[in-house]
């Protein structure tokens, strides 16, 4: 891993000045070699900003720590010296994220009352307790339904609620969903927090999650006890609880398949058979009330902390859509110190995400050298808390610093992975609204041709920033060179090696011509929606847009 001088110091030093350095060993010296080899100015800016955050004295960067503070401040002074305005607290570049982490802090009681007496359910053998982010203590006690996969989606004829009234009641899922959904779909049904929401909405006091023989495959629960008491992190309300998807249908906990079959003796359908059923891409269930009440009794600790997101503005010139605002984000944080891997504890996230944060930065400057004030405003908009769970992306969009009714699109950043030189262009999202034929014209205009997703199964249109403006019916896309040529063999190279890893680092053969080249492109999209005629719309009927309540188009648009 590359270990500069200093974080600060790095940047002022001279090819001369790195050659009169104690002695290196032959790696360390053949790096900072590298390092120190002239390049253009262009791409030698974006290789600065990522040698200071990806630094190993920035320790990752995790939302919360003293290091990300820097970060920002550092991010903060970049959007000043290229000319953008304030667009955080009091008249600064910084919005105060309140932050709390909490965790387990017993291992709870869970008591099962079936047909005959009152049967204590163990902890570590038949359930593991949730963290309620929103109450020190939670107490529940109610009759359990059985809802399959929690799931209600009309578009794919799902609704795992039919025939049951969960009103009062707690209910007990499998996580996941079906491989039919589509990818994006599918996971975004497949997550706890949706599940939690349709449960809410439906009328139930709490959930759980049951151990399926797939879940056991991945992480036995065993594994699953250990880790109990881990701590998560959201944003923090004024009284210091967390934030939550579902504050009024708590997850409870996660009951083990050998804690199931207690749940569900005497049950219509035999637990043996539902497990059989679970073990299954496609598994259709049938809801139905369990014979008996679960009482659970948990408690949640709390530690406050604060992190910021780094806001800069560039006001729109055009007396009529010029306070309509197009927001470019990145995440600034990473994952910080963690269990070593070969000796490294350090996780810089050279990649993800700080030369994201890079081409932010470069592409702010693009605006102010231009010289032509965009039409519409344009926010700059690094972020905290990505990594905990898209929490200062949330936090911002329920906490907006201009009226959330003026933000007519969002363009995210989010770990480019620039060892290659890209050929096409992947935008997540693209084919979902208006923005879609911007970013085909984009990404044209630099040689390159628009691919579908390379990786639908992966769901990664709901798994970045930008998924929290969706969340409230503004288009947003999420952009990521492409994998033709060689970037199927770079990707998963990354992915496999690189990926929330130590070795995220400056070691990595960062291509800086093709960080120019992404920022181009970057520019060129959010140039074009800043001074199209028409605001971005989602496409007529497109399931997110439908489902936030966001500008909708008439029909559909052609491609």
């Amino acid at each position: 891993m590359y270990r500069p001088l200093g974080a600060l110091a790095v940047l002022a030093l001279s090819t001369s000045a790195l050659a009169q350095t104690a002695p290196q060993t032959a790696p360390a010296a053949a790096l900072n070699a590298k390092l120190a080899a002239p390049l253009p100015a262009d791409q030698a800016a974006m290789k600065a900003h990522v040698l200071f955050l990806a630094s190993d004295a920035m320790k990752g960067r995790e939302a919360g720590s003293p290091e990300f503070d820097i970060a920002a401040q550092y991010v903060a002074a970049q959007f000043y010296a290229a000319g953008l305005r304030p667009g955080g607290d009091a008249g600064g570049y910084l919005q105060t994220v309140p932050l709390v982490s909490y965790k387990a802090a017993s291992k709870g009681d869970f008591v099962w009352t079936g047909r005959g007496a009152a049967q204590p359910l163990v902890f570590g053998e038949d359930y593991v307790p949730a963290a309620n982010g929103a109450k020190a203590e939670t107490s529940v006690s109610a009759p359990v339904v059985f809802v399959g996969y929690g799931i209600d989606a009309p578009q794919y004829g799902q609704d795992d609620y039919k025939g049951v009234d969960v009103r009062g009641k707690i209910v007990a899922y499998f996580g996941g969903s079906p491989a039919r959904f589509g990818g994006e779909e599918r996971a975004f049904f497949g997550s706890g927090g949706t599940k939690a929401a349709i449960a809410q909405a439906k009328g139930a006091v709490g959930v759980i999650t049951l151990e399926s023989p797939r879940s056991a495959k991945v992480r036995t629960f065993a594994k699953l006890a250990e880790s109990y008491a881990t701590p998560r992190m959201t944003w923090a309300n004024p009284d210091g609880t967390g934030k939550v998807d579902a504050p009024g249908a708590p997850s409870l906990g996660t009951v083990s398949m050998a804690g199931a079959a207690k749940l569900f003796a005497g049950a219509k359908t035999p637990w043996t058979r539902i497990a059989k059923q679970a073990d299954s891409d496609n598994a259709k269930f049938k809801a139905m009330p369990l014979p008996g009440t679960l009482t659970v009794a948990t408690k949640t600790s709390f530690v406050p902390a604060a992190s910021s997101n780094v806001v800069g503005m560039i006001p729109g010139s055009d007396p009529v859509v010029g306070k309509e605002v197009v927001v470019l984000s990145a995440h600034l944080d990473h994952i910080g110190i963690t269990k070593p891997v070969k000796g490294d504890a350090l996780n810089n996230g050279a990649l993800d995400n700080a030369i994201g944060i890079a081409s932010l930065i470069e592409e702010a400057k693009r605006f102010t050298a231009s010289g032509q004030a965009p039409k519409r405003t344009i926010m700059f908009l690094a972020v905290t808390g990505e990594e905990k769970g898209l929490v200062g992306s949330d936090y911002f969009t329920n906490h907006p610093t201009v009226p959330l009714t003026s933000i007519v699109a969002d363009v995210n950043l989010d770990m480019p992975i620039l060892t290659y030189r890209f050929e096409d262009m992947v935008v997540f999202g693209a084919e979902r609204s208006t923005i879609g034929p911007i970013v085909q014209k984009a990404v044209a205009a630099i040689g390159v041709g628009l691919s579908p997703d390379p990786m639908p199964e992966e769901g990664i249109f709901v798994r970045s920033d930008h998924f929290r403006f969706v969340q409230k019916g503004i288009p947003a896309v999420f952009l990521w060179p492409g994998q033709k040529g060689p970037g199927k063999a770079a990707v998963a190279y990354f992915m496999a090696n690189n990926y929330h890893k130590p070795s995220d680092d400056l070691s990595q053969p960062i291509l800086w011509d093709q960080g120019v080249r992404f920022v181009d492109a970057n520019y060129r999209i959010a140039r074009e929606i800043a001074d199209g005629a028409q605001r971005p719309v989602w496409n007529a009927g497109d399931y997110f847009g439908t489902l936030y309540k966001g500008p909708m188009a008439e029909k559909a648009v052609r491609k």
